[in-house]
């Protein structure tokens, strides 16, 4: 398939720096005042504020954001049991944890400038107003991860005019969230319908909508707990649902196939990240969804995976008796290659081997086109319409105390599709009856989270806003350790989560550069 978010064209990438320190660098070469006076430079611009969500080394959501960044009770790590980040053991002196800081800014930065220095007299039609209102979007999105993974950060909302200001010192999380919840406020009125759109790939209206749900659900819950957000959160869903434009795919699995075969569907699949290539040629802009998180198997023409995420107990445990998602996210095969005539063959695993088992939302053999080892061009969902009504039960759960008609109903439309079913046909077999309370139905939404996103990255953050992040991934780590067997180091995870992992700590790099930065607690 054609990618529409392509690689920054080379002068648009001149003005941007790739030093480390972001907060303080002054762009090279090309002065800003003398760009931005194109829509084709603008949308060259664009282009390099889009593609910082795809790290080429591999820390954003080309591969760290649903897997090593996303560690949780979903799964662990082949053979690694200590001194690794995939077992949470790292410090300030992290590479990963310094260069996600250090690419975020970079997408804060190149908005910044696009933002400040966009002649506006160009913007005459609403889809070059659309590519500013973008950047705002950007801008806050990438504010949402800073302050989702670090917390308090430096709130930088225009570019950098000279090397010798003063570096920013942490701004209070109200702040960061009323910055955000601004510029994605401001994009909803300039960015343009998904069906103007050439692709998901690009940020729409209803995608703007349903992220800004998200963000309001986080600031009701931790750390903020402003219950408020609830009732905003219901708003932002609402407007998603009365746009018309999306809706479930009757086929979970098709979702994710049509991913693999790079058919780009924009009904369930609101918003994702497009990865482009094989890291061949030029572009640089190809992804690892398949491999990190894919089915154990070292035949390239299927599609190889070392297998290195395993799945935990818990979460095949999680699935009911009828629930087809099952063995779609955790695959119930492998591919077996023999040493001696390389013959690749499916193996599926016995019933007693559930650790063995790998995540399989991402299946490289129906992948289209030449194959390559260790990079895939599969795009990765950042918004799914089943998102959508699960944010809507929870919040409407939490504004009347207590789940109505319309709560229940948006719960058991996924639950229906993942039997198999009419999302839309009321059906025994799997709906949520009437009656639960409140607790007990935010229980019931918080399992079928686990169930829909499972590698998605949304399982941690989830934890993290409901304040069950260290509790839940303690008691994850006692059980694999108990009954995991020769898998029992699949719990080192959760039995190394303290209070400071629901942060990442300020990376070095950044406290040398910048006094009057502070470190987060317990680092």
């Amino acid at each position: 398939m054609k990618k529409y978010i392509v690689s920054l064209a080379v002068a648009a990438a001149m003005i941007f720096s790739s030093c480390s320190d972001f907060l303080d660098k002054e762009p090279d070469f090309l002065s800003p005042s003398n760009y931005y006076k194109s829509p084709e430079q603008v949308q060259s611009a664009l282009n390099g504020v889009y593609n910082r969500l795809i790290d080429p080394n591999g820390r954003m959501y080309s591969k760290a954001l649903y897997s090593y960044f996303a560690i949780s009770d979903e799964a662990f790590y082949k053979n690694i049991s200590i001194n690794n980040i995939r077992v949470m053991q790292f410090d300030a002196g992290s590479l990963d944890i310094g260069r996600f800081w250090e690419v975020l800014y970079e997408g804060v930065n190149r908005a910044n400038y696009l933002i400040a220095y966009t002649d506006d007299s160009i913007l005459d039609t609403p889809e070059k107003r659309a590519l500013k209102g973008e950047a705002y979007f950007l801008r806050g999105y990438y504010y949402y991860l800073l302050t989702s993974y670090f917390g308090e950060v430096p709130l930088k909302l225009a570019p950098t005019e000279s090397p010798n200001e003063k570096p920013l010192a942490k701004s209070g999380l109200a702040d960061i969230y009323a910055s955000i919840v601004k510029d994605m406020r401001t994009a909803e009125e300039m960015v343009l319908d998904i069906d103007a759109l050439p692709s998901n790939e690009r940020v729409s209206r209803t995608a703007v909508q349903a992220v800004l749900a998200r963000v309001y659900l986080k600031m009701a819950g931790h750390p903020l707990c402003d219950l408020s957000g609830y009732q905003s959160a219901l708003e932002y869903v609402r407007k998603v649902e009365e746009s018309g434009k999306h809706s479930l795919n009757p086929d979970y699995s098709e979702i994710f196939i049509n991913h693999c075969r790079d058919i780009n569907e924009s009904e369930e699949c609101i918003w994702e990240v497009g990865m482009y290539g094989n890291k061949v040629g030029t572009e640089d802009l190809a992804g690892s969804v398949g491999v990190e998180n894919g089915i154990l198997c070292r035949d390239v023409a299927i599609g190889y995976s070392g297998g290195a995420m395993q799945v935990t107990k818990r979460l095949y445990d999680a699935f009911e008796e009828g629930d087809l998602r099952r063995d779609w996210n955790i695959a119930p095969y492998y591919y077996k290659t023999d040493d001696a005539t390389g013959v690749t063959t499916r193996t599926f695993f016995t019933s007693k081997q559930i650790y063995n088992r790998n995540p399989g939302k991402w299946r490289r053999e129906y992948e289209t086109g030449e194959k390559a080892q260790m990079y895939t061009s599969i795009n990765f969902p950042i918004m799914r319409y089943s998102d959508v009504l699960l944010m809507k039960a929870e919040a409407i759960n939490a504004i009347s105390h207590g789940p109505d008609r319309e709560a229940l109903e948006a719960l058991n439309s996924v639950r229906r599709r993942a039997w198999g079913l009419p999302s839309d046909v009321a059906n025994p077999a799997c709906d949520i009856p009437s009656g639960l309370g409140e607790e007990e139905f935010f229980k019931v939404v918080r399992e079928e989270r686990f169930r829909e996103f499972c590698f998605e990255g949304q399982r941690k953050l989830d934890l993290i806003r409901w304040g069950l992040y260290v509790s839940t991934m303690n008691e994850y780590g006692a059980e694999a350790a108990a009954d995991g067997g020769s898998f029992s180091y699949a719990g080192n995870s959760g039995k190394n989560v303290t209070a400071r992992n629901v942060l990442f700590p300020i990376p070095n790099t950044e406290l040398t550069v910048n006094k009057s930065m502070t470190q987060n607690p317990g680092w």
